[in-house]
Formats: structure tokens, C-alpha cells, sequence
């Protein structure tokens, strides 16, 4: 067998399982129960200084 088709056999079977779970990960990690808070931070990020730009020390 050439490296070709080892190549394609890898990425059509294990390869594809392993992105799979990396994707169910990445799911399960951003709405897990304690990142609430973090995420409501991270969105009130751009209303944050309304009135007056942001000071030179946190730009």
C-alpha cells in the first residue's frame, strides 16, 4: 500500500472520530455550568466604557 491510501484509511476512520470528540469537547467545555459568569464578562466587553475611551494602561 502506498502512504496515499494509509493516509486516506487514517483520516476516514480514526481521524474522523478524534475531530469528532475534540468538537463534543469544545461543546461540552463552553456550556458547562461554571462558565456562565465568564461568558456574561466577556460580552459586556464593548459596553464597558460608554461615556469615555478606556484608560492608556488597560488599551
Amino acid at each position: 500500500m502506498d502512504l496515499y491510501t494509509i493516509a486516506r484509511q487514517f483520516a476516514d476512520s480514526w481521524a474522523l472520530l478524534a475531530l469528532f470528540l475534540v468538537f463534543v469537547g469544545v461543546v461540552l467545555w463552553a456550556f458547562r455550568p461554571g462558565s456562565r459568569a465568564v461568558h456574561d464578562d466577556i460580552a459586556d466587553i464593548p459596553f464597558r466604557h460608554e461615556d469615555k475611551p478606556a484608560p492608556a494602561e488597560e488599551a
